[in-house]
């Protein structure tokens, strides 16, 4: 990248008009508003300076792989805020702006353009509720003090310019460029009668359209450097760094600005945002972006290479992601529907690239209609939730997820009738990335505490055929109220060390239990054999309940909870292994407890 020699305003304006100077499908569109455009030409009057450009020469055989753009001229708020597609046939190569669009669509705006926005109390509908405006000087007189501006720059009608007194003059700003030489200056002086205004005013009036005259003409005010790599990879990373500001770019918004430049029937960018938006208010909420939607485009177009690059977003990428937009989109709909319905959220969802390889397998088999309600799918689902739940509790998408999105990928391509989940689990050999279970990790699972976000993942093993179309929270099944309150335990007859263990153990998994909202509620802060009691009429509606939950048979009395902990702790491990281990692994175990 090298620094080029500085251009004037008049270059870069004419070379702008003569579309020697384009803008890539990368850049987001123009949103300066009027007093933006207003202050960046009193800056340059002022001579500050106005920042550095970044300019990207563009060759002739990298040309076709992105879509270019005109500039702006003609502002309008509600009819024209798209930039034209330019047409680049023909030519040898293209100078593209990455970093400055929006001060150089001003400049041309406000030095051959217009710009129209709504009157305030007007119907949009209402044509004439946006006048055209044209950027016009002041000539007699400049703001006070107690502006942040010197120079009196105002986008303003052609009835409203034309409106003479002693303190205003207004020069369309345009103007200057048709002054090829100085000495024209005092003629439009003359001609306009400025020369027989008050003595100060008229010396004003003339040194301000000369300092404007040198701003455009013979100041070499853009700086700019002139990139010449032709590796877009490396192109769109300095897009990144010199466009952040304060709000950072990602990767997936340049590569969704190039989708949006080459889909031809449908708007990517709207279509894309929607579908998060809407996947994002399933449930109880989620918190998706577009970098899933999108490496979700990758996955299930079966691209071999599905990493974030320019070169997977070319022309023929894109048009069969286009193609095949629907099919995708509602798979993804259905794979969110889908772990919502198995409980998760965006609290407890802890990798949303789950969904993934959830939402290929759907697009596989044509997106079946009443997946997630039919019985018909029942043991099927039984699979995905599995799937999910070992997935995230294995952290397997950590890191980088391409390495495991791709193998998994290769075993469902083999299977359309069922989710294969056993497949997957012997088949996935990834460094350091597998749904196998050691016995160590099983123990680790039992350290899960009550807040952590994969605490819901392990509970939902321990209950996998809760309806969770209800609301189902993690319960205390001795209430936490009580048990973190070390006064409040030596009130009951505790002594330090039962009141000690209580504190520093009740958050853990061995004293959770998922109940539903309103139960929950209902228990609150009761001892869970009085609730148990309150809630079930016969020893043996008890005693399934506590079957179903885990939970140990006999004295459930608060000096009685270290005891609880342990055996419940031995019920969850054994369902645990059951669960996760493999059947050898089981055996040797059992063999060697034997």
């Amino acid at each position: 990248m090298a620094f080029e020699r500085p251009l004037t305003i008049k270059e870069v304006i004419d070379d702008i008009h003569r579309k020697k100077y384009l803008l890539p499908s990368i850049q987001r569109e123009f949103v300066w508003d009027t007093e933006q455009i207003e202050k960046l030409f009193d800056s340059l009057l002022r001579r500050y300076p106005v920042g550095a450009f970044l300019f990207w020469y563009v060759n002739k055989e990298n040309i076709d792989k992105f879509k270019f753009y005109e500039f702006l001229r003609d502002y309008h708020e509600r009819d024209n805020t798209h930039n034209v597609e330019a047409d680049v046939r023909g030519e040898e190569d293209i100078n593209a702006i990455l970093d400055g669009q929006q001060r150089l669509t001003s400049l041309y705006i406000g030095l051959k353009g217009s710009y129209s926005y709504k009157l305030p109390r007007k119907r949009m509908d209402n044509d004439l509720a946006y006048p055209n405006r044209r950027l016009y000087l002041n000539l007699l007189k400049k703001y006070d003090e107690s502006y942040d501006m010197t120079y009196h720059f105002k986008f303003l009608t052609e009835n409203e310019a034309a409106e003479r007194s002693e303190d205003s003059y207004w020069f369309e700003v345009g103007e200057v460029l048709n002054f090829s030489e100085p000495y024209e200056i005092n003629e439009y002086i003359f001609e306009n009668e400025l020369n027989v205004v008050e003595k100060e005013k008229a010396k004003y009036a003339n040194k301000t359209l000369h300092e404007l005259y040198k701003a455009i003409h013979d100041t070499p005010s853009i700086n700019y450097y002139l990139e010449r790599s032709q590796t877009l990879d490396k192109v769109l990373n300095i897009f990144i760094r010199v466009n952040s500001g304060g709000t950072v770019l990602s990767y997936s918004d340049l590569l969704l600005s190039i989708a949006t430049a080459q889909w031809e029937r449908k708007d990517a960018r709207k279509a894309i945002t929607s579908l998060v938006d809407e996947i994002n208010n399933v449930g109880e909420g989620f918190d998706f972006n577009k970098d899933l939607v999108l490496k979700t485009c990758l996955v299930l177009s079966d691209f071999n290479d599905i990493a974030f690059k320019v070169d997977n977003f070319d022309t023929v990428a894109m048009g069969k992601i286009e193609e095949e937009w629907d099919q995708i989109s509602q798979a993804i709909r259905l794979s969110v529907q889908l772990v919502s319905s198995f409980g998760f959220n965006y609290k407890t969802l802890t990798a949303n690239y789950v969904i993934i390889p959830i939402a290929y397998y759907l697009y596989k088999r044509e997106n079946p209609h009443n997946f997630v309600e039919s019985t018909r799918y029942r043991e099927d689902r039984k699979k995905i939730q599995q799937f999910t739940t070992i997935a995230l509790l294995k952290r397997i998408f950590g890191g980088q997820p391409d390495n495991v999105l791709k193998p998994i990928r290769e075993v469902i391509k083999q299977y359309n009738d069922e989710f294969p989940i056993n497949e997957i689990r012997n088949n996935l050999r990834v460094t350091n990335k597998s749904l196998r279970f050691s016995e160590e990790e099983i123990e680790n699972l039992l350290w899960s505490k009550y807040g952590n976000r994969y605490t819901f993942s392990v509970l939902a093993l321990l209950y996998p055929n809760l309806d969770y179309s209800n609301l189902f929270h993690q319960d205390h099944i001795y209430p936490r109220s009580i048990l973190r309150s070390h006064k409040k335990l030596l009130k009951r007859g505790l002594s330090e060390d039962q009141a000690a263990f209580c504190v520093e153990n009740y958050d853990y998994l061995s004293n959770l239990q998922l109940l539903e909202g309103v139960p929950n509620q209902e228990k609150s802060n009761k001892m869970f054999e009085e609730w148990l009691d309150e809630t079930y009429e016969t020893e043996d509606e008890k005693r399934e309940y506590k079957t179903k939950n885990l939970i140990p048979q006999g004295d459930l009395s608060l000096d009685n909870f270290e005891a609880f902990l342990e055996k419940r702790d031995e019920k969850i491990r054994g369902m645990l292994r059951k669960l996760l281990l493999d059947e050898d692994v089981q055996v040797k175990k059992k063999v060697k407890v034997d």
